[in-house]
C-alpha cells in the first residue's frame, strides 16, 4: 500500500520528458576563421561563379573607404582562410596609423564538402571541409579608410594583400569608374557646342520694345 503523499512526491520528482527544441547547427571546425553563425542547410551544391551579364554595376565601387581592391581577372571561389590571410596582412601594415579601418565587402557563407582520395563512388556527399564564397569579376573585396592614408602606402598595403589571393586584382579609388565584367563604365561626356554653327541672332540678347 502507498499513501497519497508518497504518490504526489514520486510524480513531482519524476524527470520531465518534454522534448526541447534542438539548437541551431553550428560547425565546430575552423572556429577561429570567418564563418556564419547559423545556416539553413548543412551541405550545398558546388555551384558556379556568377557572370555579370545583366548590366548591374552594384558592388564594383567603393562604399566605405578611400582606397580598395577589386577583381580584375576571372572570378574565383575564395575561401575563408584566404580572406583572413589577406585581412591580417592589411591590418599588420596599417597598425601604425591610428584610426585606420579595414572593410571586408564579401563573406564566406557557402559550406564546401570534400570526400577523401581514392574513395568509391556513392555513399552520399562528403563531409564539411571549409567555408567559401563565389565572387565575380569586378567585385570589390577590401577597402581601407577611416583616416587620410597616402596613396603610396595604400598601394603597397593592398598590393601585398592581392598577392595572397588566387586571382588578378585592381587598385581603385573614389574616382575609379564602375566595372561591368571586363569593361569600365565611364560617365558620358557633355556635348560640345560649336560656336560657328550657332546663328548670330540667337547669340545676341533680344531687344526690348517700349510702346508709347
Amino acid at each position: 500500500m502507498f499513501s497519497l503523499s508518497s504518490l504526489s512526491r514520486s510524480i513531482l520528482t519524476a524527470p520531465s520528458r518534454v522534448a526541447l527544441p534542438s539548437p541551431a547547427r553550428v560547425f565546430a571546425r575552423f572556429r577561429n576563421q570567418l564563418a556564419p553563425k547559423r545556416v539553413k542547410y548543412d551541405k550545398r551544391f558546388k555551384g558556379r561563379i556568377p557572370v555579370p551579364i545583366g548590366g548591374s554595376t552594384k558592388g564594383t565601387t567603393l562604399a566605405f573607404g578611400e582606397w580598395g581592391i577589386r577583381i580584375k581577372g576571372n572570378g574565383a571561389r575564395l575561401t575563408a582562410k584566404q580572406l583572413m590571410t589577406a585581412e591580417e596582412v592589411i591590418k599588420k601594415k596599417l597598425k601604425i596609423i591610428k584610426g585606420s579601418k579595414v572593410f571586408l565587402r564579401v563573406f564566406p557563407d557557402i559550406p564546401v564538402c570534400v570526400k577523401g582520395n581514392e574513395t568509391r563512388m556513392g555513399k552520399g556527399k562528403g563531409t564539411f571541409e571549409f567555408w567559401a564564397t563565389r565572387v565575380p569579376t569586378g567585385r570589390v573585396l577590401f577597402e581601407i579608410g577611416g583616416v587620410p592614408i597616402r596613396e603610396e602606402l595604400a598601394r603597397e598595403v593592398l598590393q601585398r594583400a592581392s598577392d595572397k589571393l588566387p586571382t588578378k586584382m585592381e587598385f581603385i579609388s573614389r574616382s575609379s569608374p564602375p566595372r561591368l565584367g571586363n569593361l569600365l563604365i565611364h560617365p558620358p561626356e557633355p556635348p560640345k557646342l560649336d560656336a560657328a554653327a550657332i546663328p548670330a541672332e540667337s547669340m545676341c540678347s533680344p531687344s526690348t520694345t517700349v510702346s508709347a
